[in-house]
């Protein structure tokens, strides 16, 4: 069994200062590490319980085939404040068949980004027989 003691989501942006404006200020992540220099420079925010990696540039057009999932205490606040803050909302907050609230944006490259609420009584949050 491989022990993985971390893990992170590695991005190449088209626009690396766009993508650092959008995921350090528009979605306010707090970064965890920069290194190198320049605009090229890479800077790594915490995601939760993993790490997102701005890093390199892609060559465009940029294609993302990846999607973040970003779990939230409260979708309809996220909403309220990043509408704020001038990031498009490609859906508002909608409860789902399965009973999750989710709300979608897109980074300046246009990778989808699911912002999710888990209700307190969902099933995602039990651990039957524990």
């Amino acid at each position: 069994m491989v022990h993985v003691l971390s893990s992170r989501v590695l991005i190449r942006p088209g626009d690396p200062e766009r993508s650092r404006a959008f995921y350090g200020e528009a979605l306010g992540l707090a970064v965890y590490r920069e290194f190198g220099t320049g605009p090229e420079r890479g800077t790594v925010y915490f995601l939760g319980g993993g790490f997102l990696e701005l890093s390199g540039r892609a060559e465009p057009p940029v294609r993302p085939g990846s999607q973040l999932w970003l779990q939230v205490a409260d979708v309809r606040a996220a909403h309220e404040e990043l509408s704020a803050r001038g990031v498009p909302v490609l859906r508002e907050p909608l409860k789902e068949p399965w009973g999750l609230l989710e709300m979608w944006i897109a980074d300046p490259d246009g990778t989808r980004i699911c912002v999710v609420e888990v209700p307190k009584d969902h099933p995602i949050r039990s651990r039957p027989g524990i």
